[in-house]
C-alpha cells in the first residue's frame, strides 16, 4: 500500500494503515526500542499504549498511522486534538529515518487539518522529547519547533511508613468519595491550571471520561482539601508506574489560588506519599512544569522528591 506525505513517499517495501488496539503490543515494541536507544531502558508499558489507543481524544481512523515492513511495526504516529480548539499534540516514533521522515510531513499534514477544523486564528502543534533525544530534537528542528517548556519527572523514595504533615488551621483532607465532592474536585483543578501551560479546560464529563479511558486510573487516590468547609485543593493519583517500578503516581496536584501558601500543597503531598508507602510502593513519581505560575517545583524539591527525567515541549504554529 502506498501513501503521501507532502513532501515524501513511501515506496511497496512499507505498507501504512490505521492502528488498531491490537496493534498495542507491536507498537509497544517499537517504542521501547527507541527509548532504550535514548535512555538505556524502556519509558512507556503496554498498557500506557494500549490506553493511548483507546484515548477517547485520539480518532484513530483520522489522526493515527503505523507503518510495517516485513509484517513489522516500523512506525509509529499521531496528530492529536487538544480540547475543543484547533492545538494539537502530535507523536512520531521510527528508527528507520525514511518512515521517520514520512511520518513528521503525515502528522503536521493532520495537525494543519486540526487547526483548520475551529477556524482558529492560531493553532499550535506540540510534541514531548526527552532532553537525551538528540535526534529527535534534530527532527524537530528540521520541521520548524522550537522547545518551549520544559517538565521534571521527580521521584521520592519510600523504606517505610511516611508520617503525615498536621494540617493547617480549619483544613482537612479526606478522600473525595461522592459525587459533590469528585465535582468539587474537578472545579479546583479547571480553576487551579487555569493558567498552567498548556492546560485545557474540559467541562466534568469529558474530564471523568479523560481519567477513566486510563487503565491506572483509581477514583480511591482522589483527595479533597478543604478549608473550613470550602473546596481548596485536590489531588489525584493512579497506578501509572505501579507495573514496571512497584511506584505510585501524583498525576494531578491543584491548590485554588487564594488558598496557596497555607501549606496545602505540601499536606495533600505528604498524604499522598504516606498512602503508597502503606501500600508498599517503593516510591512516588510526578511531573511538573520548570516554570509554573506557582512554586511547585520548590514545594516538590523541599518534600525530598528528586529529578530523574526533563521532557521538554517543542512547539510550533500550524
Amino acid at each position: 500500500m502506498h501513501e503521501n506525505g507532502e513532501n515524501g513517499r513511501l515506496d511497496g517495501t512499507y505498507e501504512v494503515r490505521r492502528p488498531e488496539v491490537e496493534d498495542a503490543s507491536a507498537i509497544h515494541g517499537l517504542i521501547s526500542a527507541c527509548d532504550a536507544e535514548v535512555l538505556g531502558h524502556p519509558d512507556m508499558t503496554l498498557d500506557d499504549v494500549t490506553d493511548e489507543l483507546s484515548d477517547p481524544s485520539l480518532d484513530r481512523g483520522r489522526d493515527a498511522w503505523v507503518v510495517l515492513r516485513d509484517a513489522g511495526v516500523v512506525g509509529w504516529g499521531y496528530a492529536r486534538r487538544k480540547g475543543d480548539g484547533g492545538d494539537s499534540d502530535i507523536e512520531v516514533c521510527s528508527q528507520d529515518p525514511r518512515v521517520t521522515g514520512w511520518l513528521w510531513d503525515t502528522v503536521l499534514g493532520r495537525a494543519r487539518e486540526i487547526a483548520a477544523g475551529p477556524g482558529a486564528p492560531r493553532a499550535m502543534a506540540d510534541i514531548g522529547i526527552y532532553r537525551e533525544d538528540t535526534g529527535k530534537r534534530e527532527w524537530a528542528e528540521r520541521y520548524g519547533f522550537a522547545a518551549e517548556r520544559s517538565f521534571h519527572r521527580l521521584r521520592i523514595d519510600h523504606d517505610g511508613p511516611v508520617d503525615p504533615v498536621p494540617a493547617p488551621d480549619g483544613a482537612e483532607v479526606r478522600r473525595a468519595e461522592t459525587d459533590a465532592q469528585v465535582r468539587a474536585a474537578h472545579q479546583v483543578h479547571q480553576k487551579g491550571f487555569a493558567e498552567h501551560f498548556g492546560f485545557v479546560a474540559r467541562e466534568y464529563p469529558g474530564w471523568r471520561e479523560e481519567f477513566e479511558a486510563s487503565s491506572t486510573h483509581d477514583w480511591g487516590q482522589l483527595l479533597l482539601a478543604t478549608v473550613r468547609g470550602a473546596p481548596a485543593g485536590m489531588l489525584l493519583g493512579s497506578d501509572m508506574f505501579v507495573s514496571d517500578e512497584n511506584c505510585g503516581y501524583v498525576r494531578v496536584l491543584a491548590v485554588l489560588p487564594e488558598f496557596r501558601g497555607r501549606g496545602l500543597g505540601r499536606l495533600l503531598l505528604r498524604r499522598a506519599f504516606a498512602a503508597d508507602a502503606l501500600r508498599g510502593r517503593a516510591g512516588t513519581y510526578l511531573h511538573v512544569d520548570s516554570e509554573n505560575t506557582s512554586p511547585a517545583l520548590d514545594l516538590y524539591l523541599s518534600a525530598g522528591m528528586r529529578p530523574v527525567l526533563t521532557i521538554d515541549v517543542w512547539r510550533r504554529l500550524v
